[in-house]
């Protein structure tokens, strides 16, 4: 047979071979995404600060005269009432000091009778010239001179009084007492170093946080520009979060925030006060307070699973455009509130921010949306 006739054999041949392979695989259908329509609503900010717990009041005992203690007349750890006696110290010294004024006193008194009796008859003589001019003066003198020693001798007798008294050391205010730094028998004196015990009033207690003065310029000047609104008064709280990660279970108030900025950190002292009736919370103790700083009457809310990061580090989300068809917006958050972030750009109310069916999407693909259901 002739090659030429051979060929279209041969090509008819391939062609039915090729009808013979296995059939294309039909097309992949678009990925399913799960969407949220975003809006804006009324949204709380709140700050999570570091603070620490101090007493509402605080008060070192110390000795105002010198001596031995005689006793110590409270539990440590125990709370204690104003004007109550804590230490007695030895006060036959001071009780002798006390009869000594009061006998200077009476010395002094009884001169006074004396000095006026010579000076009542001097004033007579020198009419009849018995007595010179000047010896009934030296008479008037010593008379006032006594009176004045009766004045100096009774602020005597008050000051060993004073210090009779000061012989009870009493508590200066009401509150826990902690331990005590010296026991019976110990020597103390006025102006030591070491205070005798301290008393902490606990009933409430402040709770003192740092914020940055940053944040605070920014807080004032959307609170200025309209953007943010302040908290009602009712609902200025603070929480607090103890070390154990527990919620604190009694709100506390906002009291001020220092007019001074710290040079060494850049922070405002912000000071809040909080019912203590079980003494759960103790000076010095580590906490996080959530402050309420204002409300944004037009926040918008986008969820936390729609907002991710590009290869620079910029957030971005992926929403819904026309046709179903992904695009890729740059946002700017501002802070979260719970599970979502609070955007100030990038997206607006109606948008459709896909939050399920992230994983190798791209910008530019067609997909199959439904609404999001959380838990479905």
């Amino acid at each position: 047979m002739s090659p030429f006739k051979f060929a279209p054999v041969c090509a008819a041949f391939a062609v039915a071979l090729a009808g013979c392979g296995p059939p294309h695989p039909p097309p992949m259908p678009p990925p399913t995404v799960g969407f949220v329509v975003l809006k804006t609503e009324p949204v709380t900010l709140t700050t999570e600060l570091p603070g620490r717990v101090s007493a509402l009041e605080t008060s070192d005992v110390r000795p105002q005269i010198n001596g031995v203690i005689r006793s110590r007349d409270f539990v440590e750890g125990s709370v204690v009432k104003a004007g109550q006696v804590l230490y007695q110290i030895e006060d036959a010294p001071y009780r002798a000091a006390v009869l000594s004024a009061q006998g200077q006193l009476a010395q002094a008194q009884a001169n006074i009778r004396s000095t006026q009796l010579q000076a009542d008859r001097y004033r007579q003589l020198v009419a009849l010239n018995g007595v010179s001019k000047q010896d009934a003066d030296n008479a008037d003198a010593s008379s006032a001179q006594a009176r004045a020693t009766v004045v100096t001798q009774r602020g005597a007798l008050q000051a060993a009084q004073v210090n009779l008294d000061f012989t009870r050391i009493r508590a200066p205010i009401s509150g826990r007492i902690g331990k005590s730094a010296y026991t019976a028998g110990a020597l103390v004196q006025n102006g030591q170093a070491t205070a005798l015990a301290t008393i902490q009033r606990m009933d409430e207690v402040y709770v003192d946080v740092t914020q940055s003065a940053a944040d605070l310029l920014s807080l004032r000047k959307a609170l200025n520009g309209g953007d943010v609104t302040k908290p009602a008064p009712d609902s200025a709280q603070v929480q607090l979060v103890l070390p154990d990660g527990s919620v604190y279970p009694i709100q506390g108030v906002m009291k001020f925030a220092d007019v001074t900025v710290d040079p060494t950190t850049g922070a405002v002292d912000v000071r809040a006060t909080f019912a203590n009736p079980n003494d759960v919370l103790l000076p010095g103790l580590y906490v996080r307070a959530r402050l309420v700083e204002g409300v944004r009457p037009q926040g918008l809310l986008a969820p936390q699973a729609g907002i991710t990061h590009n290869e620079r580090g910029q957030a971005v989300a992926m929403v819904l455009g026309p046709g179903n068809v992904v695009e890729q917006r740059v946002v700017t958050t501002d802070q979260a509130v719970g599970d979502s972030w609070i955007v100030t750009s990038g997206l607006k109310p109606g948008d459709k921010l896909i939050v399920d069916g992230l994983l190798n999407l791209h910008p530019g693909a067609k997909v199959n949306a439904r609404p999001f259901v959380a838990g479905g």
